[in-house]
């Protein structure tokens, strides 16, 4: 045996007779020890990532519901034992009623578990009435379990270690299942071509109008929601957590397009209502909802550009509206959150109009073809009553939490390898989101700066390698990037925000927004931020930034001051008539563009000490192929890193360095030094 073998062999066995007991945890599996190199037969590794219950069996007998999207990896992985809801086997082939089953069964013969059609097809056999039909018997297992765990918080959740849904304080959450039918499928929306009544000259109120005479009540629903009033509550701002009044629709500034005060017929194109042309729209008036901008589905409705969320004149409203059904990523992504400059992950590193139709590559989740699974959006982001789940460091309100943990447990990484041991022992301090967004911005160039000191100059347009401006009259010097390393920083659920008549900082940048957290903030996890860093007005008198009318304003004067004047006339804060550009940056969240798990940032990329010993690296992804290829992007011009194995700065995060060799925050690690950062609990 060579000598390296005999070295690895002698860590694996200090590491698996040695780990500490409050690490190693319960096994993946019933029956398995702490981690081996090698996953049982049959595995709950092995179960599929997805399984859409789309029988021809059930589709018979009711048609009312859309398909449950069954997350089937999500389900093996808590309950961790297939037999639970595979109990039967057949004996024989023809047998439908078979013999119990459990995981010591399975694993004897190496044989894995049937289908649950194997067993349940049709229901009222009368030579098998015991059987229930296929969905009888998804109804009957999945409800009986969910009614069960809705009652029992459990000890570890799926949540426990995600900031996007606890907050401030580290806590264990209950992990209810639902019980109610709609938070498994959604009922599908009936054919409109004859509920539609609408004669002669149709406009958006009209249509509105007609919705309103059957939907009286979710039309109540959508004005009290953020998407309406773009202002809301937020409990997850420093300082701020008990106003229901924060927003874009008055109190916080971007270093994108600044403010909305003055700028309301060009900014409110996206609204979803009508006639939001100055500080009078009346948002009690359920007539002026759009509804047609969410639930179109002839992908040809579009708003006018500055229309005050008018749709375009060009639109058959009529049509439309009889074809309305779910919202899509065309209403929600291509009518709005795609389309932000042009299609451009303008202002979102990780939002683009590729994001209709990504690649598995792209996004994992989105991903269309290629074993994508083709989510749409409110596959995550869970709505009701039209409020919509979700938040970012960028935007103040928030009407839902949501967290990767909630489908994938905060102990994603299924199997028995020792590689998987450890990335689960990473969840605690790294969020999902920092290994599998190695890059953002990928297809499209996303903006990183914006200098609106040398808007207005009469200077010669230019453009960068990627083909976007970075000058022009009306926005001044801008910076774009492209498949870009996102800046890393601890977060703990809650935000640092400026709001509007906040005094600037006066010895550097001021800061917009950014994430709180810290490696002494036991909350607190690593977290990708995508940057935006500019140069914006200021009031030189009474250090505070400037919401300056640019719409009909300095787009039309290029006057700075004469805008200034009219833009905090709006805000109603006085303007001294003496401005400066000062620097600002603002953090925004990366959640979307997940690559698919080979592809994620791999252990020796992050982990120098890694590269130091080759026994370890064979083991922790070293060997080629393994992890996104930095040295493609980089060949194709791209602004990644070539060949990193340091692409996170531990020390920039307060560590003493590698925490491989230096330690961890809060305990030992099994490598390295066995040093220790420890909280002051004084």
């Amino acid at each position: 045996m060579s000598r390296t073998a005999v070295v690895a062999l002698a860590i694996f066995g200090a590491l698996h007779f040695s780990i500490p007991a409050e690490a190693s945890g319960s096994s993946p599996l019933p029956g398995l020890s702490s981690p081996s190199f090698q996953d049982p037969v049959p595995s709950i590794a092995d179960a599929p990532k997805l399984k859409i219950l789309d029988s021809p069996v059930i589709r018979e007998w009711s048609d009312l519901y859309e398909p449950v999207k069954f997350m089937h990896s999500k389900h093996a992985n808590v309950i961790g034992d297939c037999s639970i809801c595979h109990h039967r086997v057949p004996r024989e082939k023809g047998d439908t009623y078979g013999e119990p089953v459990n995981m010591e069964g399975l694993r004897e013969k190496k044989a894995a578990p049937v289908s649950c059609s194997s067993c349940h097809a049709r229901p009222f056999n009368s030579k098998q009435l015991q059987t229930p039909g296929l969905k009888g018997a998804y109804h009957q297992l999945c409800m009986d379990c969910h009614q069960e765990s809705e009652q029992v918080p459990y000890a570890r959740g799926p949540v426990v270690n995600s900031a996007m849904v606890r907050g401030p304080v580290a806590r264990t959450l209950d992990t209810r299942a639902p019980t109610d039918c709609l938070a498994c499928h959604a009922k599908k929306v009936v054919d409109h071509t004859d509920l539609v009544k609408l004669d002669g000259p149709v406009d958006g109120p009209a249509v509105t109008r007609n919705c309103l005479s059957c939907h009286a009540r979710e039309g109540e629903a959508v004005l009290k929601t953020a998407h309406w009033n773009w202002q809301g509550p937020s409990p997850y701002t420093i300082g701020h957590e008990k106003r229901v009044d924060l927003g874009k629709r008055s109190s916080t500034v971007n270093n994108f397009c600044i403010n909305l005060n003055g700028n309301w017929p060009r900014c409110t194109s996206c609204h979803i209502g009508y006639g939001w042309k100055d500080a009078a729209f009346d948002f009690k008036d359920a007539s002026k909802i759009d509804c047609l901008v969410c639930h179109d589905t002839t992908q040809t409705y579009k708003k006018a550009a500055s229309g005050a969320g008018f749709p375009a004149d060009n639109v058959d409203l009529l049509k439309v509206a009889k074809q309305v059904g779910r919202p899509s990523r065309s209403t929600c992504g291509m009518n709005c959150h795609f389309q932000r400059d042009g299609g451009y992950a303008g202002k979102d590193g990780d939002l683009s109009a590729v994001m209709k139709t990504p690649s598995r590559d792209h996004d994992v989740h989105m991903g269309v073809g290629d074993r994508g699974l083709n989510f749409n959006c409110q596959d995550c982001h869970k709505t009701r009553n039209h409020m919509i789940s979700g938040r970012s460091v960028s935007v103040a309100t928030s009407e839902g939490d949501l967290s990767c943990e909630y489908c994938h447990t905060d102990k994603p990484h299924i199997g028995a390898d020792m590689v998987d041991f450890h990335l689960n022992r990473h969840t605690s301090h790294v969020a999902c989101q920092t290994c599998h967004i190695p890059v953002y911005s990928k297809d499209k160039p996303t903006r990183v700066y914006w200098d609106w000191s040398t808007a207005g100059k009469d200077l010669p347009e230019s453009r960068d390698k990627y083909g976007m401006p970075t000058f022009n009259k009306q926005e001044g010097s801008l910076g774009w990037a492209k498949a870009a390393k996102p800046a890393y920083a601890w977060y703990n659920g809650t935000v640092k925000r400026y709001l509007l008549g906040d005094r600037i900082n006066d010895k550097g940048e001021t800061v917009l927004a950014r994430p709180i957290g810290s490696l002494e903030d036991p909350a607190g996890r690593i977290y990708p931020f995508k940057i935006s860093r500019a140069k914006q007005i200021s009031d030189s008198l009474y250090k505070y930034l400037i919401a300056p009318r640019l719409w009909e304003g300095f787009w039309k004067s290029w006057d700075w001051s004469k805008a200034s004047e009219e833009g905090m006339r709006q805000a109603g804060l006085p303007y001294s008539g003496r401005h400066e550009f000062v620097e600002t940056v603002m953090y925004r969240g990366l959640t979307h563009e997940v690559v698919p798990k080979e592809k994620a940032l791999s252990c020796a990329q992050c982990h120098t000490a890694l590269t130091k010993t080759p026994y370890c690296g064979q083991c922790h992804q070293e060997k080629k192929g393994s992890g996104i290829d930095f040295n493609r992007l980089a060949n194709l011009g791209r602004d990644a890193q070539a060949e990193p194995t340091d692409y996170i700065d531990f020390k920039s995060l307060g560590y003493k360095g590698d925490p491989i060799e230096t330690g961890g925050r809060f305990g030992k690690l099994l490598f390295g030094k066995r040093e220790s950062t420890r909280v002051n609990e004084n």
